[in-house]
C-alpha cells in the first residue's frame, strides 16, 4: 500500500460516497444534547466524514476491551500471544501522532514499559523497552519525485480510532439503521454521535456509536455495545487531541544506549514483512466484510453484519491442535456437528469461533448458529 493510501487510511476513515448511498435507514438528527450543535442528517454527516482531511494530529488514546473471552493459561509473557490477550481485554493507553504524507508514531504505555512504532517517511522503527530490542527498517528511496511502495503496516492500527471506525463504516448496508443520536464532548471537543444499529439478530453487535468531531469531521471515539447488553465490549477514543501538525522530530527515533538494534531494508518492489509485533486487531479481523476475497486470503462468507471469515488450516496456525495450552482450552469446548462436518465451538458475548475437525476455522461477530450456517456453505 502506497504512502498516499496509508495517509488516507489514517485520516479519512470512510470507504467511498457509494457507501452512503447504500445506507438502509438514515435516521433524523437528534442534536439536542449538550453541547448544542447545528442539526445535521446522518447522510450529510457520513459525507463530511468521507471528505474529511487534516494535515496532522497528535494525542492520547485510551482503549478498553471486554469481549467476554475465557482466560487462556500460559499466555502472560511478552510475545505475540501475550499481545493477543492484551488487546482483547483490559485497558490500554497510547500516544499517537500522524502527519501527511508519510509520518506516523504510536507509543504504547504498558506496565511501566513502552513499545514504539514510528516512521518518518525514510525509515521505520519498532522498539520494545522491556526486551531492550529495536528493529530499523530502511524504506525504499524516492525515484522521480514519487515514493516507491512502502510497507503496508509500519505502525499498528489497534490504537487508531479513525481506522477502527472505518471498519464499521465499511459495513454499512441496507441491514443497518444509521442515525445521529445526539452530541457529546470528547477530549474537550464538540462531537456528533453517529449510531449504527444492525437490523439482523444474527450478529452479536447491538450497536456501534462513533463520536465525530464537529470541526474536522474526524472520528474521535468508537463504542461497541454487545447485543446482550451490559458494558461496552470495545471503547477506543482520544482523551486529548490536537489537530496541529506535529514537528518532524516527533517521528524520529534514537535507540537508548544498550538496546540491541536489527537493521532491515525494504525491497523496492516487493512488499516487505511487517516489522511491528504481530497483533490481533479487535474487532477488525472478524468485522463484516464484502464477499469476493482472493483465494490466497481468508475466505469471507456472507455480507454485512452476518459475514464470517474462514481460514483453511487456521487451527494448526493458531496452535489449536496438538497438546498446547490453546488445544487444551479447545478440548473443553462443546462439540457440534452438521452437514459441514464436526467440530468445536468457542463463544463469548461478542466473538464466536468454530474449529472443524478438518482444520478450518470460522470466526465472526455472529451467533454460533450463524457460524454453522456459514460452514455449510463454505468450500472445503
Amino acid at each position: 500500500m502506497g504512502v498516499a493510501q496509508r495517509n488516507r487510511r489514517w485520516l479519512v476513515p470512510v470507504t467511498a460516497v457509494a457507501v452512503v448511498a447504500g445506507v438502509g435507514a438514515l435516521g433524523p438528527v437528534v442534536a439536542d444534547a449538550s453541547p448544542k450543535l447545528p442539526s445535521i442528517t446522518a447522510q450529510d454527516l457520513l459525507t463530511k466524514v468521507q471528505t474529511a482531511k487534516v494535515d496532522g494530529l497528535s494525542g492520547t488514546v485510551s482503549s478498553t476491551a471486554d469481549l467476554g473471552l475465557p482466560a487462556i493459561p500460559g499466555m502472560s509473557g511478552r510475545g505475540s500471544s501475550s499481545q493477543i490477550t492484551e488487546m482483547l481485554s483490559g485497558q490500554h493507553t497510547a500516544r499517537v501522532a500522524f502527519a501527511t504524507p508519510d509520518k506516523a508514531r504510536v507509543s504504547v504505555l504498558d506496565n511501566q514499559a513502552e513499545r514504539v512504532w514510528t516512521t518518518d517517511g525514510t525509515s521505520a522503527w519498532a522498539y520494545d523497552s522491556a526486551k531492550r530490542e529495536a528493529t530499523k527498517l530502511t524504506l525504499p528511496a524516492h525515484q522521480n519525485g514519487k515514493p516507491e511502495k512502502a510497507p503496508e503496516k509500519t505502525t499498528p492500527q489497534n490504537y487508531n480510532p479513525q481506522d477502527v471506525a472505518k471498519q464499521f463504516l465499511a459495513a454499512i448496508d441496507p441491514t443497518t439503521t444509521v442515525q445521529v443520536s445526539g452530541t457529546e464532548k470528547v477530549a474537550g471537543r464538540d462531537a456528533y454521535k453517529l449510531r449504527l444499529v444492525p437490523k439482523t439478530d444474527k450478529t452479536t453487535v447491538g450497536s456501534v456509536t462513533l463520536a465525530i468531531d464537529s470541526k474536522t469531521w474526524v472520528p474521535l471515539d468508537v463504542t461497541v455495545m454487545p447485543r446482550s447488553g451490559g458494558n461496552p465490549a470495545v471503547e477506543l477514543g482520544f482523551t486529548s487531541v490536537s489537530f496541529d501538525v506535529p514537528s518532524a522530530s516527533t517521528f524520529t527515533f534514537t535507540p537508548p544506549k544498550g538496546v540491541k538494534v536489527t537493521d532491515e531494508k525494504a525491497p523496492a518492489k516487493i512488499a516487505p514483512k511487517q516489522i511491528a509485533p504481530k497483533q490481533v486487531e479487535p474487532p477488525r479481523k472478524v468485522l463484516p466484510r464484502k464477499s469476493g476475497t482472493p483465494a490466497d486470503k481468508p475466505t469471507v462468507i456472507g455480507t454485512g453484519w452476518d459475514s464470517v471469515v474462514m481460514l483453511k488450516g487456521g487451527a494448526q496456525t493458531a496452535g489449536l491442535t496438538g497438546s498446547g495450552q490453546l488445544a487444551q482450552l479447545l478440548a473443553k469446548a462443546p462439540t457440534v456437528q452438521g452437514s459441514w462436518g464436526k467440530g468445536k465451538v468457542l463463544t463469548s458475548k461478542m466473538v464466536s469461533v468454530l474449529i472443524t475437525d478438518d482444520g478450518r476455522v470460522f470466526a465472526g461477530l455472529v451467533t454460533p448458529d450463524t457460524l454453522q450456517a456459514a460452514a455449510a456453505k463454505a468450500p472445503r
